[in-house]
């Protein structure tokens, strides 16, 4: 009798730990370990890049239906690097970005598809320079559970996409310097104490 109550509490707890992984949770995107890396062709020749650095914005994600999953990051364009200070001014100014006007990007997820294992698409739509349009997220879930140091929950993905900077006004040198973007993105997002 001992046994069956022993067995009985341990099936009850190992459900109700089961339920506690499948809820969604919240998280905040910890700019810190965060980066959104983007690159394009320069005449055929080299292929530079440019960090989009401090992003911040809430996650939500559910493991038990990935589908009812959302996203939704702001990033300042400010932060920009592209690791050559003059290429910095210019790709801020009026011609490309025109940071002064339109300081932020934004990133809001419309559908979040389930492809299998740990791949999801992101659709959704993405604001930038004034301009939104829809682009697709092909992410991949790193990993999710407690953090070893802030003992809390949190979860991480990398991401890519690819868009036309044309289609967003930004057209300066196209097609000398190339019109297709592509981004390579690594989140880590964490839940509040509770």
């Amino acid at each position: 009798m001992k046994l069956i109550k022993h067995t009985v509490l341990a099936a009850l707890l190992a459900v109700a730990s089961g339920n506690a992984l499948a809820q969604k949770t919240e998280y905040n995107i910890d700019p810190t370990h965060t980066m959104i890396i983007a690159s394009w062709d320069h005449m055929g020749f080299s292929n530079p890049m440019a960090n989009f650095a401090d992003a911040t914005g809430k996650l939500v994600y559910d493991s038990a239906n990935p589908a009812a999953s959302t996203v939704h990051v702001e990033i300042p364009m400010q932060s920009l690097t592209s690791f050559v200070p003059a290429l910095d001014n210019e790709l801020k100014g009026k011609d490309y970005f025109d940071v002064a006007q339109y300081p932020k990007a934004v990133f809001t997820s419309r559908e979040v598809k389930p492809m299998g294992g740990n791949r999801l698409e992101v659709l959704g739509n993405l604001e930038l320079r004034g301009v939104t349009r829809p682009v697709t997220l092909n992410v991949t879930l790193n990993g999710q559970g407690e953090h070893p140091m802030k003992k809390v929950a949190a979860i991480g993905f990398d991401a890519t996409t690819h868009f036309k900077r044309s289609d967003f006004g930004i057209d300066k040198l196209v097609p000398v310097i190339g019109d297709e973007i592509q981004l390579r993105i690594t989140v880590e997002a964490h839940a509040d104490k509770k």
